[in-house]
């Protein structure tokens, strides 16, 4: 019963932010430039007492934190949905500031090899998680039932379960130190300082999550009960103000990692 209520309850969300982008698109033609703040900070709508292993944290970065309309409905649906949630926001300059506080120096180092910033945004996640523990939601992922019971306070992670059974890493959530994590990370440290791939999606993207954790008994749930993705936004309103545009563009264009030492352009 419970089951088939969050079905119908996830559909809904999805529906409700497609018809969201009539509107979104019907205001951005009369206001072509206006935009909307994401905050950096943002304490709960609601506090609760009760204990869950993974921190009530939602974490999101960006290329800026202004965004559209579309993009700022979909933020308001993940504050709505989990209003026991803090969110927390970093932009290309926080999230290379973060790493160098928190990591050795020569993560910081591969890191900064990263020239797209699609390939940064999934190495900073997975670092963010092991450091301070929380949830991870892409920019453009909504909630698709409140967080708090799609989690539970006892899990110490859960991961997405997309389609065939492949882990995405839209969405993540996991307690600080998470052994799994740290695969995760070593496996792309590796393929960023071989320079492994010039494509995102298996130098520092799923496919690494895949290759990591795919024969592993990891804790996962279906994406249709969970967390979709682009229900709200598209890339016409997360990259309008983007010169680049999307990584899988820009990939094309230049390769993912660099010989030097400086963080390179950013795409997300």
């Amino acid at each position: 019963m419970l089951s088939g209520v969050r079905w119908l309850f996830a559909r809904g969300t999805k529906i409700y932010g497609n018809c969201t982008k009539v509107f979104s698109y019907s205001f951005h033609l009369i206001l072509p430039r206006k935009r909307f703040s994401l905050p950096h900070h943002s304490a709960p709508l609601l506090s609760r007492p009760a204990r869950h292993r993974i921190p009530k944290v939602i974490w999101q970065t960006n290329y800026s934190d202004r965004v559209t309309i579309a993009v700022y409905f979909n933020y308001l649906c993940n504050r709505w949905l989990s209003p026991t949630y803090a969110y927390r926001f970093m932009d290309t300059g926080e999230r290379a500031a973060f790493i160098k506080a928190n990591f050795p120096a020569d993560v910081f180092e591969s890191y900064s090899k990263l020239q797209i910033g699609a390939a940064q945004a999934d190495l900073w996640r997975v670092l963010v998680l092991y450091r301070f523990g929380g949830v991870y939601l892409d920019i453009d992922a909504h909630a698709a039932w409140p967080l708090g019971f799609a989690i539970g306070p006892d899990r110490d992670e859960l991961f997405i379960e997309h389609r065939e059974g492949e882990l995405s890493n839209y969405f993540m959530a996991s307690a600080p130190g998470n052994p799994h994590l740290e695969l995760v990370i070593k496996s792309m440290l590796s393929n960023i300082n071989q320079a492994a791939s010039d494509n995102v999606f298996e130098l520092t993207g799923p496919g690494v999550l895949n290759r990591a954790l795919g024969r592993l008994n990891v804790a996962t749930t279906p994406y249709r009960l969970t967390c979709y993705q682009g229900s709200f936004t598209n890339e016409f309103f997360q990259y309008v103000d983007h010169p680049q545009g999307k990584w899988v563009h820009v990939q094309a264009k230049i390769p993912a990692v660099r010989n030097g030492a400086c963080a390179g352009s950013s795409d997300r």
